[in-house]
């Protein structure tokens, strides 16, 4: 199946893999929380075990440098799109409201992005993350 719109998450190449993990999980909860309708039907097994239900569509996780990430992250904000992000002093902060507090700190172009992510036409997402490569 194919859809009219794309979800990409781009992470730094250079973080370690629990942090790409991390910056993927909280950036998807952020996809997740703008539409609720892209979330599909309970699963269920051959022994009638009911299992909560994912996405329908399918994520793209890419990677690449510090420095690409912020072309990507100006390309977006050109383009008015509504990005998750995730910046590199979330890592020591522990709920949400300190995310959002340290994340305030900061003027757009000085951002330490080092994840985002973006639901938006496919060939807009295209346009938006070109230069990133798929996560290895």
């Amino acid at each position: 199946m194919e859809f009219d719109t794309k979800i990409a998450i781009v992470v730094c190449d250079d973080l370690a893999v629990w942090q790409k993990l991390n910056i993927t999980a909280f950036l998807t909860s952020g996809i997740v929380g703008q539409n609720n309708l892209l979330i599909g039907e309970e699963y269920k097994d051959a022994s009638d075990n009911i299992y909560s239900p994912l996405l329908l569509q399918p994520v793209i996780i890419l990677t690449c440098d510090r420095n690409k990430i912020k072309t990507i992250h100006n390309r977006g904000l050109e383009r008015g799109v509504n990005f998750c992000i995730y910046i590199e002093d979330m890592f020591s902060t522990g709920y949400d409201e300190a995310n959002r507090h340290t994340v305030r700190k900061w003027e757009s172009n000085e951002l330490p992005v080092v994840g985002l992510a973006l639901r938006e036409d496919r060939k807009v997402v295209d346009k938006i993350v070109k230069g990133a490569k798929m996560h290895p």
